[in-house]
């Protein structure tokens, strides 16, 4: 998952150009010259000495601490300097995306003190008051978001696993959902979710279980049904998670992609990477557009029906290029309760995505389902 080193035989490309580590810092800066680099949020308050000896004309310093007279040197030789916002609950620059940990920071005191809770209010009071710089922060933290999960996720086969956030762990549904997740992710697929409670959860934690034996996912279960729910305690609800990572750690990798938007739905402890934005929108297209060998549907309400057509579409006007994979799980969830089915097989019919969308009754016939499109597609069914 992690993103391929670029081959110098290759040519250069902006990402190449993009300084995220003290350590890619200085090996620039060796170099003589961060002419045309983009250095993100690197704190620079250490290396006065490089910045006043390296050339910097070009270069863009997004969000880098640094000593105000050198600043004010890097600008007048040519470089623009983008300083740190003073106050603020998140970094708008940051080159990185989230950890469960990082978000979660300061949980034993409640979850009202963690760097997530706190990134949550901010957003609902600068909302409220429409201040254009807060609307140009969030877009500039989503931007960057969106460019370090590309980065991530280069050539990854990533398959997204959509549902409710109201699945309760205890349950069989939530079972099910986390040996998906588990069976996915030992077929070499990388697991995307909306990074929430819930089938969310549940589909990163059986990423998570991947690597362990299988008694550990049972175990897990067990343990986690102690909290079912993120209400009425997100406290409780997360320190369970936080136990289970305690008791087993090494887990294995996986991507959850969840918004402050929805402020209710804290994220989830299992993804090991999270890609938290502000913008619900640019969240939803992005995780469907990056699910790149397919997605499967889990019982949800409105917002995995909306999730189902904002999929359909790309895959129906090949927008995207040839369409995806699209599962859906429970038969009677989707042709009775949430009848969408029916609407999907109506918008495939005749077209190239109809040999693409499947519809079955349980989790466990949904990697099976997955194979059996993707080999039909390559001829290796």
């Amino acid at each position: 998952m992690q993103p391929t080193p670029h081959d110098p035989a290759l040519p250069s490309t902006t990402s190449d150009r993009e300084i995220e580590t003290l350590t890619e810092f200085d090996e620039a800066a060796a170099r003589g010259s961060l002419a045309g680099h983009r250095v993100q949020s690197v704190d620079l308050t250490d290396r006065t000495e490089l910045l006043l000896a390296t050339e910097v004309e070009g270069a863009i310093f997004l969000g880098c601490p640094m000593e105000p007279e050198t600043a004010a040197s890097v600008r007048a030789r040519g470089a623009l300097v983008f300083p740190p916002v003073p106050g603020l609950p998140f970094d708008p620059y940051r080159g990185h995306l989230y950890t469960p940990d990082e978000l979660f920071e300061g949980l034993a005191e409640g979850y009202e003190a963690t760097p997530d809770a706190g990134a949550y209010t901010w957003f609902q009071q600068t909302k409220a008051d429409g201040d254009v710089f807060a609307s140009m922060l969030r877009a500039v933290h989503d931007d960057s978001i969106s460019d370090a999960l590309d980065e991530l996720l280069a050539g990854a086969r990533v398959v997204g696993v959509m549902g409710g956030h109201a699945m309760a762990r205890g349950t069989e549904a939530y079972a099910g959902a986390a040996a998906l997740g588990r069976t996915l992710a030992r077929a070499g697929f990388t697991v995307a979710t909306g990074g929430g409670p819930g089938a969310m959860e549940a589909a990163n934690l059986g990423a998570y279980a991947a690597p362990h034996d299988d008694s550990m996912l049972d175990e897990a279960l067990q343990l986690l049904a102690k909290a079912p729910s993120f209400t009425p305690s997100v406290t409780d609800w997360a320190a369970a998670a936080f136990d289970v990572r305690g008791r087993w750690p090494g887990g294995g990798a996986s991507v959850g992609i969840p918004t402050w938007f929805y402020g209710h739905e804290p994220p989830n402890a299992f993804a090991s990477h999270l890609a938290k934005y502000f913008a619900n929108a640019t969240r939803e297209d992005g995780l469907l557009a990056r699910s790149t060998a397919g997605v499967i549907f889990l019982p949800g309400a409105a917002g995995t029906v909306q999730e189902i057509f904002d999929n359909a579409t790309p895959n129906y006007y090949e927008s995207r290029g040839e369409p995806t994979p699209m599962v859906l799980v429970d038969r009677a969830h989707w042709t009775e309760r949430l009848p969408t089915w029916p609407l999907l097989q109506s918008l495939a019919r005749g077209r190239s995505m109809e040999s693409r969308i499947a519809l079955v009754d349980t989790v466990e016939e949904a990697g099976e389902a997955l194979k059996r499109i993707e080999g039909s597609r390559t001829g290796q069914d």
